[in-house]
């Protein structure tokens, strides 16, 4: 009998849920999956890609900007034929919408993902608080130089100038269109929205009989088209769904958003970074959410749960124990848009099965690898 797919069993277990949270399993027909599940390969390790705060479309009327956009893809590429990951994770701030005076994002979102999809590395996206942020006028367009032309796409309608922002709903719906198949990214439960990047990905064992080596869970941090929180509806749906996949927290589960935590805040090195802590750069405060609505407690009582990722900070780079039960954790600045001038790189993980363990490091554009720390 042929085993049935693990997307299929997520979709059979979480028709219970459907009354416990009241969300609709019909989404727009865009963001139907016709990829498979997400598998350790025989033999192989499974090992992520994160690139975060890319922020593509800055400055789109001048030189400089699409230089940047240029310099980020030179990042990913070296990041991508160095490590040769099975996955890629964009931790939101994919591009600065507030940058880009046209109408469709997305087509500079299409450019971020590029050098993963033209590999055929599967990929997963969240947003940030930059994605589907209102276009800001810059104040020099009222000066004597006036408004400069700007450079629509050739791709754009004949509106697509117009000024206004891409949802995000618009853009995951755009990506999946795009992906060659190989987009993991959802729309998740509407009963959610204006949060939207909310779902979760299994990565499965090589071996059919086992268990899936990991859950993935992704979920939008918020900021842009309105506030820096996760709900107490996204609390409540992780909670559901994660005690429905996961009863007997025997499976890890690894934890995906952009704005961190006020539970980073707590963490954070004083001056320099120093163990327990592992990393290169702390150069700024945190800058945390304004609210989690109860979100770290849930994951600290979670002993499945081994580590929280986030970007938006683009001067920290540090891995942190918290409470001695999970670890809290920045990627690097993959972009060079977005301030700051620190090298970029990537934060990379890799997954053993056998053993299990889960090991992070750093892989910086010029080939350098450095924090590697084990996360189990």
């Amino acid at each position: 009998m042929k085993k049935p797919s693990l997307f299929l069993i997520i979709l059979l277990l979480s028709l219970p849920l459907i009354s416990a949270v009241r969300w609709e399993l019909s989404i727009p027909t865009t963001t139907a999956r016709t990829v498979g599940n997400l598998r350790v390969r025989e033999g192989s390790t499974f090992k992520i890609a994160i690139f975060a705060d890319l922020h593509f479309g800055e400055d789109t009327w001048t030189d400089w900007g699409p230089c940047q956009d240029v310099n980020s893809v030179n990042v990913m590429s070296a990041v991508l034929d160095a490590e040769t990951p099975d996955f890629v994770v964009y931790l939101g701030d994919v591009v600065t919408a507030n940058n880009i005076a046209i109408q469709n994002a997305s087509l500079f979102w299409d450019k971020a993902i590029s050098p993963t999809r033209d590999r055929g590395i599967p990929w997963a996206t969240l947003f940030g608080n930059h994605d589907d942020a209102s276009f800001v006028w810059p104040l020099d367009w009222f000066s004597s130089s006036g408004i400069p032309p700007v450079r629509c796409p050739a791709a754009s309608d004949d509106d697509g100038c117009a000024f206004r922002g891409t949802t995000r709903v618009e853009l995951i719906q755009e990506e999946i269109k795009s992906s060659s198949a190989l987009s993991y990214s959802m729309i998740g439960p509407k009963e959610l929205w204006p949060s939207v990047s909310n779902y979760v990905l299994l990565v499965e064992s090589s071996d059919h009989s086992k268990p899936p080596v990991a859950l993935l869970y992704f979920l939008d941090s918020g900021g842009g088209s309105y506030p820096e929180v996760i709900s107490n509806a996204q609390v409540e749906w992780f909670k559901t769904m994660s005690n429905t996949l996961n009863p007997d927290l025997r499976i890890p589960e690894l934890i995906f958003w952009h704005i961190p935590s006020k539970a980073y805040e707590k963490v954070a090195p004083r001056l320099w970074i120093t163990k327990p802590c592992v990393g290169s750069i702390n150069k700024e405060k945190v800058a945390a959410q304004e609210a989690e609505n109860g979100m770290m407690r849930v994951l600290e009582n979670r002993s499945s749960v081994k580590a929280v990722f986030v970007g938006h900070n683009h001067g920290l780079d540090w891995c942190c124990p918290y409470k001695d039960k999970l670890w809290l954790c920045f990627a690097r600045h993959t972009g060079y848009g977005g301030y700051g001038n620190w090298p970029r790189g990537s934060r990379i993980l890799e997954i053993s099965e056998m053993p299990f363990r889960i090991k992070t490091w750093i892989r910086m554009e010029d080939g350098s690898v450095h924090s590697q720390v084990n996360l189990t």
